[in-house]
């Protein structure tokens, strides 16, 4: 996620309800909500259970006030003994639960549904469970899942949103396969992440189908409905190259989007191969305050390509910024939201590194300034890999400066520390070893480690954990200047 040209964050950049039915006989003393114990989110995610995948179909009516119908069907294998399946959902109406082909009981409690099989599931036994639900789009953002649109829909699930859209286990540690079954009126189109498999006309209708070919987490899951243009090209490799735009801008976005292939070429000489089956821009003409890396499908607001105050530089590099986040935070996922400066930090790093190459700004220049800023972001949000948590009712305030510049401070200080060759070798080896999987801090940590051929553990523990910004390696002249003398960023709209 990139927070929006609004903040005071680019201003610096360009210097330098739950409404579920109960029809379940369970008392409501057993509907008791659950979680994997997330430092940040702790009610967020389910034990018990490993998702393999995701079957989600939608049936929109064209007006994007009113619910969905739809249904999820989940794959999984249980890992305990489960005497009740918690799901997390909110959002929307279930009208019948089935675990293996049987009607089971349900209920809900705060935003968990929970569901009673008719016997116990066993460890190793695989799970399958049915829910038809709705789906409903709420006014505003409400920390988002379906984001409403001009003309439709889109999902903005980060950081813990997509349970408010379909049952899922919503937690990054999860990643499962995803197919998207998704009926329309005739006259509006459909995308979601992945690669189309099905089209299908009946009236006055339109099904399509769409399937992911790597696992994803479910906060990177993406549908998007509207009066949209569907924009082919090819990148490196042949990659098939998809944008999805409203369809009387096509012409105007076009330019914009005719970057993206040689952004990839770019990349994939830092990193290594493009980690997905296909890439593109998702444009919405919506408000939103941030860019999303929704998987193969990255989320953007239209005024980001229309507005002309901002320089192409700039823009290109937000493109950039949500590209990076495939290999960091989609195919590399975090364990636990406190790993998130893994995904911001390096996808801040490799925009900074593009802005260098392509117009010109030094990344040393920015490190600097960051580095005189750090302690004052640290002393308002935590340090990078132990952040505070978001504020009440304000998910997304976990998207903090010190988990962008701040986290690419402490990538560059690696980088001090280590040497450019190492560095290097540390991102590639990282991206390929944990590729379609989720990975921690620790993890990190014992690969530069074990890259670089020395114990890195107190650098790190240092520069990711300390209320304080080390000394730079290499700038022993650098200081960072008292929070009581920074001035105050403004509130973020």
């Amino acid at each position: 996620m990139l927070l929006s040209s609004r903040t005071p964050r680019t201003a610096a950049l360009l210097a330098a309800g739950v409404s579920v039915a109960l029809l379940a006989a369970a008392s409501p003393q057993s509907a008791t909500p659950l979680g994997i114990g997330d430092r940040l989110f702790p009610h967020l995610g389910n034990p018990g259970y490993d998702v393999a995948s995701y079957d989600i179909s939608f049936t929109y009516s064209g007006d994007n006030s009113k619910p969905l119908s739809a249904v999820t069907k989940i794959d999984a294998r249980a890992t305990d003994r489960l005497d009740r399946i918690n799901l997390d959902f909110s959002h929307g109406t279930v009208r019948s639960v089935e675990v293996d082909g049987a009607p089971a009981r349900f209920a809900t409690s705060d935003e968990d549904l929970i569901v009673t099989p008719g016997s116990p599931v066993l460890p190793g036994q695989p799970l399958h469970i049915t829910v038809r639900h709705t789906s409903n789009p709420m006014p505003g953002k409400v920390d988002v899942g379906w984001l409403r649109t001009k003309d439709g829909l889109a999902m903005a699930n980060q950081a813990d949103a997509a349970h408010r859209v379909f049952p899922s286990n919503d937690h990054p540690s999860d990643k499962a396969f995803f197919t998207f079954r998704i009926t329309t009126p005739k006259n509006l189109q459909a995308v979601a992440n992945g690669l189309p498999v099905e089209t299908k006309r009946a009236g006055a209708t339109t099904s399509r189908v769409y399937r992911t070919a790597h696992p994803m987490a479910t906060e990177l899951a993406q549908v998007s409905i509207g009066r949209s243009a569907v924009l082919h090209r090819k990148g490196p490799h042949g990659l098939p190259v998809r944008d999805v735009v409203p369809a009387k801008d096509a012409k105007v976005l076009r330019p914009w989007l005719a970057r993206t292939p040689d952004q990839i070429a770019w990349l994939e000489g830092k990193v290594g191969r493009y980690p997905f089956e296909n890439y593109g821009l998702l444009i919405a003409e919506a408000s939103t305050g941030f860019e999303l890396e929704t998987q193969t499908l990255s989320l953007f607001e239209r005024e980001v390509f229309t507005r002309p105050e901002y320089p192409k530089w700039y823009v290109e590099s937000i493109m950039v910024h949500e590209l990076a986040h495939q290999w960091f935070g989609d195919s590399v996922s975090p364990r636990t939201w406190s790993d998130l400066w893994l995904n911001e930090g390096h996808a801040t790093w490799y925009e900074a590194l593009y802005t260098e190459e392509k117009a010109h700004a030094p990344v040393e220049k920015r490190m600097y300034n960051a580095y005189r800023a750090s302690d004052g972001w640290r002393a308002a949000g935590g340090p990078p890999a132990a952040p505070k948590g978001p504020k009440h009712g304000e998910k997304i305030s976990i998207f903090r400066p010190v988990v962008y510049d701040g986290s690419a401070l402490v990538l560059y200080a690696l980088r001090q520390e280590i040497g450019k060759d190492a560095f290097e070798r540390l991102e590639r080896t990282w991206v390929s070893t944990h590729r379609d999987s989720s990975a921690t801090t620790a993890d990190f940590v014992s690969l530069a480690s074990q890259v670089t051929g020395r114990d890195l553990t107190g650098f790190f523990q240092a520069w990711l954990y300390g209320k304080k910004t080390p000394p730079m390696p290499g700038h022993p002249d650098w200081k960072p200047q008292p929070p009581e003398k920074q001035q105050k960023p403004q509130k973020q709209k």
